[in-house]
């Protein structure tokens, strides 16, 4: 088949510019509807270029829009410009593969990264990430002739999906002797500061209390940084993988 499209199951894989999409999202969720039919559908639009097209179309007497009550059939049809992928280039725009991270951290609520990596990424061009399940997370940079380092405490640590779940039973502290001398995993991961700041552009736009359910910071030795946000109440999710660069074991 041609484009983008598969004939074995009728699928299609678009690509589409994500400040396109927000801006299409915040002019739709400006008008809200009772129960409203939405038609989806590829078509071609300024001179034959593709487009998702999205209908809306409410019947019903009550409708509101920007607080403004009015009544009659309201239709909403947003194009949104798109770019047609082959089947075969999925494989290039899928999440990677990874096992269960080495740390997982629940995020504070009260505490942001955003506004501490907005000041890191203006003096060096990397950040090393420290995460331990005791519940703790260090940002470090290492510049010439200084090191600054920005510790985050009493986080919650997310032992499900994680390697330390099989352990966490078998190494489990039988007295209060052996919980303090208790070892705790860790994972030190190396990632471009813009890089880290851009996968916390939501802390900036989102409230973390009103609209974040849970935020989980997942680090990989060696292999990957993800952020899993999952949006209150319960509506979706987004995930970010930022890259990581190499670690030799006498990194310094």
């Amino acid at each position: 088949g041609g484009g983008g499209g598969s004939n074995t199951n009728n699928s299609f894989i678009l690509g589409m510019r994500g400040t396109m999409n927000n801006n299409k999202r915040r002019q739709s969720s400006e008008m809200r509807f009772g129960g409203p039919d939405l038609t989806i559908k590829l078509a071609k639009r300024n001179g034959g270029l593709p487009h998702l097209c999205l209908d809306v179309k409410d019947g019903n007497s009550n409708a509101q829009s920007n607080n403004v009550s009015f009544s009659g059939t309201i239709g909403v049809h947003h194009a949104i410009p798109v770019r047609m992928m082959r089947v075969e280039e999925l494989q290039y725009h899928v999440p990677p593969r990874l096992g269960m991270p080495d740390v997982q951290l629940a995020l504070p609520k009260d505490r942001l990264l955003k506004p501490v990596v907005e000041r890191l990424r203006t003096i060096s061009p990397h950040v090393y990430i420290e995460g331990s399940m005791r519940g703790l997370l260090t940002l470090r940079i290492d510049g010439d002739g200084a090191s600054i380092r920005t510790t985050f405490n009493k986080l919650i640590p997310i032992h499900e999906d994680c390697k330390t779940q099989n352990s966490q039973d078998e190494n489990a502290p039988t007295n209060a002797s052996q919980s303090q001398t208790q070892d705790f995993a860790t994972c030190t991961v190396k990632v471009d500061s813009k890089k880290l700041h851009a996968s916390l552009h939501w802390q900036g736009t989102l409230g973390m209390v009103k609209d974040i359910t849970t935020a989980v910071l997942c680090l990989w030795e060696n292999e990957m940084l993800v952020l899993d946000v999952t949006l209150n109440p319960d509506i979706g999710r987004f995930m970010y993988y930022v890259p990581v660069h190499y670690l030799s074991d006498d990194w310094t």
